[in-house]
């Protein structure tokens, strides 16, 4: 009987906190974020911060210029499209579930390249607030 009472009330717990990503975490579903964005270019959703980390869902209609963070570092991680990728001198094809770290200090863009959006999950650590971004000017 404790062992019913317990899956129940487990349950209960993430039914109710299972939508959002709050101070005590949760699940997120990115699938409808930026579908109804009338953004030319790029749509970002603030996914979820504290003074570690921050998570955004960015959906790249077109491109991301290149720019470099002088103290964070970043993890991409694609959810749906495909692009061509610059990281340092390297330039690369990227697809969906495919997941790219960028160290700190590092000049990166992204052009998408197929026939739908890139929609990412970028996650920065330590927050990030957009002030450590440093546009480049691209030869």
């Amino acid at each position: 009987m404790s062992y019913f009472v317990a899956i129940i009330a487990l349950l209960c717990f993430t039914a109710g906190s299972a939508q959002t990503l709050n101070d005590k975490g949760g699940v997120m579903n990115v699938d409808t974020i930026g579908t109804e964005s009338k953004s030319l270019n790029l749509y970002n959703s603030p996914l979820y911060s504290d003074s570690l980390a921050s998570s955004f869902c960015i959906v790249i209609k077109q491109e991301v210029k290149a720019h470099k963070h002088l103290n964070h570092c970043e993890h991409v991680i694609v959810n749906d499209g495909e692009g061509q990728m610059k990281l340092a001198d390297k330039t690369f094809s990227i697809k969906k579930g495919d997941v790219i770290f960028i160290p700190k200090n590092t000049i990166h863009s992204v052009k998408r390249t197929g026939e739908k959006p890139l929609k990412v999950i970028s996650i920065q650590a330590p927050f990030f607030d957009g002030k450590d971004r440093i546009m480049i000017e691209e030869k």
